[in-house]
């Protein structure tokens, strides 16, 4: 079962400099949350460190299509199941259009569970607010890869059949303390939902008695 989550923003800084910014892949946890680190191998690959609800994961992701001041595409070769690209579309008036696509896989009790309640979407969308408070603070970038990356054909968007490779090693995932009082949380609330349920049930019986 996968998730698919899209989510676009307009960013006041002219497509350029949005791209130039998203291009600095090592600088993404000063704005995406809960990603630890991000260390570019080389010109398409990157090895990513995150936690997302308490979960530890890691993974490292190939850049399939990379146009300046379009489009970048990935697909994971290894680690958490995910794939997606993120598009720059100049709307004039110095405004950039920032589109995200994003299909991934969640593995384990936490992360279903946090899947159910849209937390990487709503993530997803926090980052990217993020994303353009970053940039249209600084109003330039904190540096520029205008070099292309292509695998053959265009691509559009990979989904989690182009990250196929990725799968079966549980995305080097490592549950930390907060993760499982998460999952405790999770199964206290919905216990406490069906009590309060059964409780109610009875109560409503008892006065038709």
């Amino acid at each position: 079962m996968t998730t698919k989550v899209q989510k676009s923003i307009m960013v006041n800084v002219p497509v350029s400099t949005a791209y130039n910014q998203w291009t600095q892949f090592e600088d993404f946890p000063q704005f995406l949350s809960g990603v630890k680190s991000v260390t570019q191998i080389t010109d398409d690959r990157l090895e990513w460190v995150a936690e997302i609800a308490g979960v530890k994961r890691k993974w490292e992701a190939k850049i399939v299509e990379q146009i300046p001041d379009r489009k970048v595409a990935w697909a994971a070769v290894e680690g958490a199941t995910n794939a997606g690209a993120v598009t720059f579309e100049d709307v004039g008036g110095g405004h950039t259009q920032v589109h995200l696509e994003l299909e991934y896989e969640p593995e384990g009790l936490v992360e279903k569970a946090g899947d159910k309640l849209n937390i990487v979407e709503k993530q997803a969308e926090g980052d990217l607010e993020r994303f353009r408070d970053f940039i249209e603070s600084t109003d330039r970038p904190t540096g520029a890869w205008r070099g292309a990356v292509a695998s053959g054909a265009p691509t559009g968007t990979p989904d989690v059949d182009d990250a196929a490779a990725s799968r079966g090693d549980s995305g080097k995932a490592g549950v930390s303390g907060k993760a499982a009082a998460a999952a405790a949380g999770v199964t206290a609330a919905g216990a406490a939902a069906a009590a309060a349920a059964n409780k109610k049930n009875n109560d409503e019986e008892e006065t038709t008695v």
